[in-house]
This record gives structure tokens, sequence and C-alpha cells, in this order.
């Protein structure tokens, strides 16, 4: 099995979710794990990773990867938001991975709502993390559509094309598919033939 892996979709695709099942089924199995999360991402908790359904799980806190080190007997290590840490972040969980026998599952998303790939995100493509792309559909009405990208509104429900690649809260954010995207961001019409 891979050591490092980055298991990205897009918000609301159940990525916190499966990161604590993933987290409670390797302790039930008796392989101890850690959960971490970016001191940035407070939006429900300071402590804990929350999932949309209902689900928590407690977690270290941490503003940087460089100086941390998992315990000695730590199987697994799971992080939320992976992608509001930075490239030498993921190179610090590169030197874990490939020097301890350990597994590093990263969560998070790829790409921001102005359709570019966040740093962390693209560092881990580039040192060859295993991806897995956990597929949603489209927040558009009717559309069945895959969701490959991010919608961000502004308080009147219009739709921001620039600004700051992190900001936290979804309530002003949508997932949608690369058509529907094209359609509002870009303005580009709808033929009827987004990704499937």
């Amino acid at each position: 099995m891979a050591s490092l892996h980055f298991h990205y979709g897009t918000m609301g695709s159940s990525k916190s979710a499966r990161l604590i099942v993933n987290a409670y089924n390797q302790d039930k199995n008796g392989n101890k794990t850690e959960i971490i999360k970016p001191k940035i991402d407070n939006r429900f908790s300071d402590d804990k990773i929350n999932s949309r359904i209902g689900i928590s799980a407690p977690a270290t806190v941490l503003s940087t990867l460089q100086n941390w080190s998992p315990t000695p007997d730590t199987k697994m290590v799971l992080i939320d938001e992976i992608q509001f840490f930075t490239p030498d972040d993921i190179d610090a969980l590169v030197k874990i991975a490939d020097s301890r026998p350990i597994i590093i599952m990263c969560y998070g998303l790829m790409v921001d709502s102005n359709e570019n790939i966040f740093p962390a995100s693209r560092r881990l493509i580039e040192v060859g993390a295993k991806l897995h792309r956990i597929e949603s559909t489209c927040q558009i009405p009717g559309c069945m559509h895959l969701a490959t990208h991010h919608l961000r509104y502004d308080a009147n429900g219009n739709v921001i094309r620039a600004g700051a690649q992190i900001a936290i809260g979804d309530s002003n954010y949508k997932s949608v598919c690369r058509q529907h995207f094209n359609m509002f961001y870009h303005g580009i019409g709808h033929n009827g033939h987004g990704e499937r």
C-alpha cells in the first residue's frame, strides 16, 4: 500500500466523514491513528473534525506540519483540510512517509473557487501521492453531473471571481459541475453536455 495518499473532492463530498470512519475502523482493528486539522479551520470546532452528517472525532490542531512528528506507535495519520497547509508541510509529510512504517491519509480540496489548484494540493501531486477522487454531484437543482468546481457567492448572491484563495466557511459556496461553473463564472452557454 502506498504510504502517502490524497483523497480529494468538492465541498459536501463527505471527505471529513470518510476520514472519521477510516480512523474509527483502524482504531477498532488495533492500529493507532492520529487525526490532524489545520488551525485556520475553526468553522465548527477548535479541536474536532466535524462532518455535516453529524459525526465527529477529536483532532490535534496544528498551524504547520514542519516541526511535528507522529508518536512512535502510530500506524496511520489522517489530515483534514490539507489544502490549508503549505508545500513545505507536504515535504515534511513525505519525509515521515518515506522514513517510517506509517500511512499518511490527506483529505481536502484540489481547486479553489477561481479554478486554481491549492499549493499544498499541487505539491501532493508533484511528490507522487496516490490520488483518490471522492465523487459527488453538482448542487445546481436538477443536475446530476460530477461536481468538480466551486462557485463562491457574496451576500447578494453574486458570483465572486477574485479575492483570497483561502476563505473559511461554506455557507456561501456551491459545488458544481464544470459546465455550470463555466456558465455562472465565465458566462459560457449551456449545451447540455457536462462531465459525467
